[in-house]
C-alpha cells in the first residue's frame, strides 16, 4: 500500500488515506463502513503492527472500485502532508553510506577518504520534518552553503533490540523519500546535528509504501534536481551498509521502536562536491525522486 497523511482543507486535521489510483481512502472511514476499527492517524497505525496493513489491504481490495461513500477524494482535491508530519524521536541519518559521495565529501569537507568500517549515525530532529510542496527556509544569516542529499527512508514497524541482520528487514514497515538538506558551514567541531537539523531540513513523502511492496530496498533508483537541472542519480545498490545492516548496527545499542525513521544516506553529486561548489538559494526548487514511491518538490525560500 501506498499511505498518506493527508488534510481536507487548511482547517482540517490530518487524517490517514491509502492512494487508490487517483484518489485518496480514509482508512478510518472505510474501516468504520465495514465494522473494523482502524486510526486516523499514520503513527497509530503503525503501532498496530504488520496485522494491521493486512487488514487495511484486504478492506481496500474487497472494495474494488466501490467505496463507502464519503471515504474516497480525489487526490487533486487534497493535501498530501510528510507520511510522519511529527515523528516521536529524531531521525536517524546516516551519512557517507555511498562509496562516490566518500570520495566527494573528503575532497570538500574534510572527511576520512577511507571507507567507513561502521556507519557515520547522525540525527535530525523532529521540527526538520515537512511535506511536499512546502518551502525549504534558507537563513541567510547562519548559512551561505545550503546542500542537498536525496535518501531512502526506512521506517520501523515493531519494536527491534539486538537484532540479527537476518531478521532486520523484518521490523521495517515500509519506506519514504527524505531529502536530507545540510547547511555545510554549520558543522561544528565535527558535529552534524546543528548542520543538519535546521527547521525544514528534512522534506519527507510523498507516501510510505508498506515493506510487503518493496521486498528488497537495495534496488531503488533515485535522483535530484535543482532547478529542473539533474544533479544526483543513482541506485541504492550501492549502499555501503544496505538497510538491514543499519538496522541491525543501530538495534545493537539503540532500541528502535515503531515510527522511528532511519534516513539511509546519499549517493554522489552534492553541492559541496562539485567544482565550483554549488549551493541552493532562495528562489530555487529541488525535486527528487525515488522508484516506487514517488516526488518531492520544494521551493527554496528566504526567511
Amino acid at each position: 500500500m501506498k499511505l498518506v497523511t493527508y488534510r481536507r482543507h487548511v482547517e482540517a486535521a490530518a487524517r490517514l488515506g491509502a492512494i487508490q489510483d487517483d484518489r485518496v481512502v480514509d482508512l478510518a472511514k472505510l474501516g468504520a463502513a465495514s465494522g473494523v476499527d482502524l486510526p486516523s492517524t499514520m503513527l497509530e497505525f503503525i503501532d498496530l503492527g504488520p496485522d494491521a496493513v493486512a487488514v487495511a489491504a484486504q478492506l481496500l481490495a474487497d472494495c474494488g472500485e466501490r467505496f463507502p461513500l464519503g471515504s474516497a477524494l480525489p487526490l487533486a482535491d487534497v493535501k498530501l502532508l510528510a507520511p510522519i508530519p511529527r515523528p516521536r524521536k529524531n531521525i536517524f541519518g546516516i551519512g557517507l553510506n555511498y562509496t562516490e559521495h566518500v570520495a566527494e565529501s573528503a575532497q570538500s569537507l574534510d572527511t576520512s577518504p577511507d571507507l567507513p568500517r561502521q556507519p557515520v549515525i547522525f540525527s535530525k530532529p523532529p521540527t526538520t520534518v515537512i511535506g511536499p510542496d512546502e518551502p525549504i527556509r534558507h537563513n541567510g544569516a547562519i548559512t551561505q552553503q545550503l546542500d542537498w542529499e536525496v535518501e531512502l527512508a526506512a521506517i520501523i514497524g515493531t519494536t527491534a533490540r539486538r537484532v540479527a541482520r537476518e531478521d532486520a528487514l523484518k521490523h521495517v514497515f515500509g519506506y519514504s523519500l527524505v531529502i536530507d538538506m545540510s547547511a555545510r558551514d554549520n558543522r561544528r567541531a565535527g558535529q552534524w546535528i546543528y548542520s543538519k537539523g535546521q527547521d525544514s531540513y528534512a522534506p519527507m513523502g510523498p507516501c510510505i509504501v508498506t515493506a510487503d511492496e518493496i521486498p528488497d530496498p537495495q534496488t531503488l533508483d533515485l535522483a535530484l534536481w535543482v532547478n529542473g537541472v539533474e544533479k544526483q542519480r543513482s541506485n541504492t545498490a550501492y549502499m555501503l551498509f544496505k538497510v538491514d545492516e543499519l538496522v541491525a548496527d543501530i538495534s545493537a545499542g539503540i532500541t528502535l521502536e515503531p515510527g522511528d525513521i532511519i534516513a539511509t544516506g546519499t549517493p554522489a553529486g552534492v553541492g559541496a562536491g562539485r567544482s565550483p561548489q554549488e549551493w541552493v538559494w532562495p528562489g530555487d526548487v529541488i525535486e527528487a525522486e525515488l522508484q516506487g514511491i514517488g516526488r518531492l518538490r520544494h521551493p527554496v525560500v528566504k526567511v
